[in-house]
């Protein structure tokens, strides 16, 4: 029976996830990850001494993965590549046994999409409802769909980025992502117009009226509005516009991705919006793109069938 890594891994792994965290920035839920993978890994070698093992071990180890989906394996195979990487810089060891690994090759399942047509339903269905809280969903959603912020960056906006973004000719906000990297993205007219609504009642979402540094405040522990909320109220508004597909607030930042290319934004200008640190990673809302025009082609187009199109 495999045993637990003993103290000598475990000294490594901590080394290595210091490093990632502090001159990488690496997302602490990235870190949790790897810091599984690498002890999963470890103990299957029982704990043998990181410069003994093999391209034979990791071999060995990746066939064991095989009952997990093909995206955990790729990230566990780009966890111990960064991991080997980390120990040929501290001099560690001398080969990397990694390095003629491939990663397993997998379809990306692509994302879910909403219409042009479904974002605007969603924006009526928030300037219908009422009160503060309706005030709130409908800036919440304007932002995203004008900026494509992950979701977390939406609900930590601090109050400053809006104040400084709104003093501009063209307003934009500072949005400091993942790796700690800052990036600058536009609002446009209706966020600006929202927002600026907002900030009239905001006070009524501060916590026993004290001050906060979060442009959406709440009682909440980390003093803003959580994602798992706005994600509640997203559902409830679609079930009030009756929409009937599934929306989170990632699906409607993949609709900014999709909808800009589709109207023939540049690529790079969509992954400096995005935040992705890689370019393959907004590739994705091409292949969306694609199926649509497909599609489009496939159904509509008066010829397609004499054509032999489909």
């Amino acid at each position: 029976m495999v045993g637990q890594p003993v103290k000598q891994s475990l000294l490594i792994i901590d080394r290595f996830l210091e490093m990632m965290l502090a001159e990488r920035g690496t997302a602490k839920t990235t870190i949790s990850a790897y810091e599984a993978d690498l002890k999963d890994f470890f103990s299957f070698l029982q704990d043998k001494n990181s410069a003994s093992i093999s391209s034979q071990d990791i071999q060995s180890y990746l066939a064991t993965q095989k009952h997990f989906s093909a995206s955990t394996v790729s990230r566990r195979l780009s966890c111990l590549r960064q991991f080997y990487k980390f120990l040929m810089n501290e001099g560690e060891i001398t080969e990397n046994p990694i390095s003629l690994i491939e990663a397993p090759h997998y379809r990306r399942k692509l994302p879910s999409i909403l219409s042009e047509d479904d974002v605007i339903h969603l924006l009526e269905g928030a300037k219908t409802w009422k009160g503060p809280e309706g005030l709130r969903l409908l800036v919440l959603l304007e932002i995203l769909y004008a900026s494509g912020l992950r979701v977390s960056e939406l609900v930590s906006l601090p109050f400053t980025t809006i104040a400084e973004g709104l003093k501009n000719e063209k307003p934009f906000l500072l949005i400091r992502g993942k790796g700690n990297k800052d990036r600058l993205v536009p609002l446009t007219p209706a966020a600006i117009d929202a927002l600026k609504e907002y900030l009239k009642i905001r006070p009524v979402f501060l916590p026993k009226n004290q001050d906060s540094p979060w442009l959406f405040p709440s009682s909440s522990n980390k003093g803003h509005l959580t994602r798992q909320r706005f994600g509640q109220l997203l559902k409830e508004l679609s079930l009030k516009v009756r929409l009937t597909k599934h929306i989170s607030p990632h699906v409607v930042r993949h609709a900014f991705a999709t909808h800009l290319l589709r109207h023939g934004a540049d690529l790079l200008v969509v992954q400096k919006l995005l935040g992705h640190s890689d370019i393959s990673t907004t590739q994705i809302y091409t292949h969306i793109a694609q199926d649509e025009l497909t599609e489009l082609v496939e159904t509509c187009h008066p010829l397609a069938k004499s054509c032999g199109l489909i």
